[in-house]
């Protein structure tokens, strides 16, 4: 008797939490301050867009290629004759 009694207790419990939860996220004050503080924030980013510094492009010509030399005198070693 006892553990139906608490299992309808828990019941009841997650009802209301869930009920209640619902009807303040539903509720039109709940969506006005949301709408606020997010028209609020783009207000804020333009504001702090407007002021950014823009930095120049300092990365041209950064890379430079070298071409290898094709030596043919150059002695090509081998591991196995090394150890010869």
């Amino acid at each position: 008797m006892i553990k139906e009694l608490k299992y309808v207790f828990y019941l009841i419990t997650i009802f209301f939490f869930i009920f209640f939860v619902s009807r303040y996220y539903f509720s039109d004050e709940n969506k006005k301050k949301s709408f606020r503080s997010l028209s609020s924030l783009e207000d804020r980013i333009k504001d702090f867009s407007k002021n950014l510094v823009i930095l120049e492009n300092d990365t041209n010509d950064i890379i430079e290629y070298v071409e290898y030399q094709k030596d043919k005198n150059k002695k090509k070693y081998h591991f196995w004759k090394l150890l010869k």
